[in-house]
């Protein structure tokens, strides 16, 4: 039998606000799906708040379930000279982005990859701009299902 595995991406805003709630839910969600996918593949980037505290949340539901069955993996959208400190960090990193793309360019290119090889996009998107309300509506305009946690926030 093969395992299935389950892709989880995330993208928000670069400054976050009342990050503590964001980690919180970010990693229930991550110990759900630990718990009830057979291997889960959690791809970020690392350009601000929200990615660090997504990778940060990730890490405490692997350790808190002794989880053998995920892997947090950095995606860059081009090569950084302290790949070093990161691969402590991450299970794997990769640069699916061709090195010729323009620098600016380069980071869209590889949002686009993180929604193409997704399942679930996990979002925080409050306002109508920048590059990861762009990465919403491009996971909106594939059918990707998607988690704003911005509006579970402003419910709750």
């Amino acid at each position: 039998m093969l395992m299935e595995i389950y892709r989880v991406s995330f993208a928000g805003h670069r400054e976050l606000y009342g990050i503590r709630d964001i980690e919180d839910r970010i990693e229930s969600l991550a110990r759900e799906l630990l718990r009830t996918k057979d291997y889960v593949e959690f791809y970020m980037g690392r350009s601000g708040d929200f990615d660090i505290s997504s990778a940060s949340a990730i890490k405490r539901a692997q350790n808190g379930l002794d989880s053998r069955n995920s892997s947090l993996i950095l995606v860059l959208p081009h090569s950084v000279k302290d790949q070093e400190y990161y691969e402590s960090f991450y299970d794997e990193i990769l640069l699916p982005i061709d090195a010729n793309i323009h620098f600016k360019a380069s980071i869209t290119k590889r949002n686009e990859w993180l929604v193409d090889k997704t399942d679930l996009l996990v979002a925080y998107v409050e306002h109508p701009h920048g590059g990861a309300y762009k990465t919403l509506k491009y996971a909106e305009k594939l059918g990707i299902k998607i988690i704003n946690l911005a509006d579970c926030i402003k419910q709750s």
